[in-house]
């Protein structure tokens, strides 16, 4: 009989969730490595679409792990005066802030790229 790598797992528990990444629980993924700065570029967008005509200002393609990229969140809210979030590896800023976090992201060592309309 061959060996199921993914079998079907079932449970009561409400909170159980399996990784999206490894399909297991507990995951055991590899712990991200974050990059340094000099060598990721950020792409900065402003986006307005789902969110009730809000303008949020999204921050991707940054390899940082879960720690660094909620640090870096609060460095960039508290550069902007702002809120926002980190939601799937990307950084949500409430408002239209792209030049602000882009001179921001750039005394941090980053390279910046506007993307989008």
């Amino acid at each position: 009989m061959p060996i199921d790598e993914h079998p079907t797992v079932y449970s009561t528990d409400p909170d159980f969730q399996l990784c999206p990444r490894c399909k297991r629980s507990p995951c055991r993924c590899p712990k991200p490595v974050s990059l340094p700065p000099g060598g990721q570029t950020a792409a900065i967008q402003r986006e307005t679409k789902g969110r009730g005509g809000k303008t949020v200002t999204v921050i991707r393609n940054l390899q940082l792990n879960s720690d660094d990229l909620k640090a870096l969140a609060t460095q960039l809210k508290q550069a902007c005066g702002t809120g926002g979030t980190v939601k799937d590896g990307t950084i949500e800023i409430q408002g239209d802030h792209r030049e602000k976090i882009a001179s921001k992201l750039r005394a941090l060592g980053y390279k910046t790229k506007f993307t989008g309309g």
